[in-house]
């Protein structure tokens, strides 16, 4: 696990794929996004993230 953002980053490997889950520790809100198990974890981070993000705008407006 990793922080990015403020979020924790969780891997878990699946076969030839990368389930990537996000979770917000001050709502406890999470995604998951799954990605190729060769792609760079930094990329897979920042896909997860980016759905987080998106997720909380959209809850906002």
């Amino acid at each position: 696990m990793n922080k990015d953002n403020g979020f924790i980053i969780e891997f878990i490997a699946m076969g030839n794929s990368v389930k990537v889950t996000c979770i917000d520790p001050r709502t406890g809100r999470e995604v998951s996004t799954i990605g190729p198990a060769n792609a760079p974890r930094s990329q897979l981070s920042n896909a997860a993230v980016r759905k987080m993000q998106y997720v909380i705008n959209k809850e906002q407006s």
